[in-house]
């Protein structure tokens, strides 16, 4: 999950003051020493910490804030507002230049996942109507211009290459007169990187930005190098100028501190964010959702976004009324389960619904094998069976695990989730019919 570690503790620090009627300075200076080394052992920016805990201080022990009739609240509601301030206050979306093609020039280092993140953001932009070109420009680092044209094979997107023998500055001259003539209206630079900043690196990258002149500078971090993820992003805009940071793996188990520094430091945005290996697992980087998240306050935007995405809507409509008239199969129950696979890990999914904080999640057993069996095992079923599993006896149960390759016993408990679930549907069915609240808690069969 995002940020596990400085989540816990965050939410530990926060919880001390959350029901407190009356909140004394002594009680602010000790929840600031709880978020300071929280922040700190995320490696977060010493700086970026000593700025933020003075905000949050001055703020906090502010008279209409200590005398309120909520001042656990309030200072709760400070430390929302501040962590958004410090990730960049609100969403910096990606820029496009009025006359196409638009040229984007990925930078980093080596092992940043530049290449891999520069056919995830080809796949963003192609799904907003675009039509982009991966430009192959690594030439040095054996298999990039194989590995770049891999990542465009599998999406579709076409992939601009000289080999490696020629000169980068030269490759990505080409790639734009090639797009205009093709007309792609995207050209996304994939550059060399090195294990290391050094001069050869950016006099490289320096002629590149001269003679392509790209609209943006997109530099790639890994987010799992913590402060040196910080350091490597300041180091580039000094000497090259970006203009917005792409922050990959963080959905690793990352202590997060580039996230929370590298705005603060560098001045520049963060873009987007890798949250996965698929190449579909790049999103848009809010921070007020990323903040609520943190804080254990879920992110329903986000939740209801990748829903939108995932979902059919004619699909949802005709299972809401099977819910209804009580014809939920088994073919339904696969159907939706692969639809929220669609949406990603699911302890990620989880993470976005308030109140479903990291220690929450701990104690949430979610099996992504498991749903692999559960699908295996009704995918072993005939028609019939998927339809009425009422008629599934003994030996039929024998047969679909050894279809399935599970155990009778797999078959069994899937057979009882189901219907469980279908119980508890009719109660929330009925309750609703008679406006009443409230229901048993869902164990959920994965």
């Amino acid at each position: 999950m995002v940020f596990e570690g400085l989540s816990n503790k965050l939410q530990e620090a926060m919880k001390k003051l959350r029901g407190k009627g009356r909140v004394t300075e002594k009680d602010v200076k000790e929840m600031m020493r709880e978020i300071k080394l929280a922040l700190l052992e995320a490696d977060v920016n010493f700086r970026v910490v000593k700025d933020f805990i003075s905000k949050v201080s001055e703020r906090a022990v502010g008279q209409d804030v200590l005398e309120s009739l909520t001042p656990g609240q309030q200072i709760i509601k400070i430390v929302h507002e501040e962590l958004i301030n410090l990730m960049g206050s609100s969403n910096s979306k990606i820029t496009f230049a009025s006359k196409p093609p638009t040229v984007y020039m990925m930078v980093g280092l080596q092992g940043s996942g530049k290449t891999t993140t520069s056919g995830k953001l080809s796949n963003l932009l192609r799904k907003q109507g675009k039509n982009p070109l991966l430009v192959a420009c690594d030439v040095y680092r054996p298999a990039a211009i194989k590995q770049l044209q891999v990542v465009g094979g599998q999406l579709g997107i076409e992939v601009f290459s000289m080999g490696d023998k020629t000169n980068p500055v030269d490759i990505s001259k080409a790639a734009i007169e090639y797009a205009k003539s093709k007309l792609h209206d995207i050209v996304i630079i994939d550059t060399a990187g090195r294990l290391h900043i050094d001069e050869e690196l950016m006099g490289e990258l320096q002629n590149i930005k001269d003679t392509v002149k790209p609209h943006e500078i997109l530099l790639v971090v890994d987010s799992m190098t913590g402060q040196d993820a910080v350091n490597v992003a300041e180091t580039f805009n000094e000497k090259l100028g970006i203009d917005g940071i792409i922050l990959t793996k963080l959905d690793g188990d990352t202590r997060g501190g580039s996230a929370l520094s590298v705005k603060a430091v560098t001045g520049k945005p963060i873009k987007f964010v890798g949250m996965g290996e698929k190449l579909s697992d790049l999103e848009p980087f809010f921070p007020d959702r990323m903040a609520s998240r943190i804080l254990g306050m879920g992110d329903v935007l986000s939740l209801i976004e990748k829903a939108q995405e995932a979902f059919d809507e004619k699909k949802a409509l005709e299972l809401e009324k099977k819910m209804r008239t009580q014809q939920f199969t088994l073919d339904d129950f696969l159907d939706q389960m692969q639809q929220i696979k669609k949406m990603g890990p699911l302890n990620q999914i989880l993470g976005m619904i308030p109140g479903f904080n990291a220690n929450t999640l701990k104690n949430v057993e979610v099996d992504e094998k498991k749903m692999s069996h559960i699908e295996a095992i009704i995918k072993s079923m005939t028609k019939k069976e998927r339809n009425d599993p009422s008629i599934i006896n003994g030996s039929r149960r024998k047969r679909i695990a050894a279809g399935s390759g599970t155990t009778v016993q797999e078959v069994n408990r899937l057979l009882k989730d189901f219907e469980e679930m279908k119980k508890m549907m009719k109660m929330m069915t009925d309750m609703g019919k008679r406006g009443k609240k409230g229901f048993k808690k869902l164990r959920l069969p994965f």
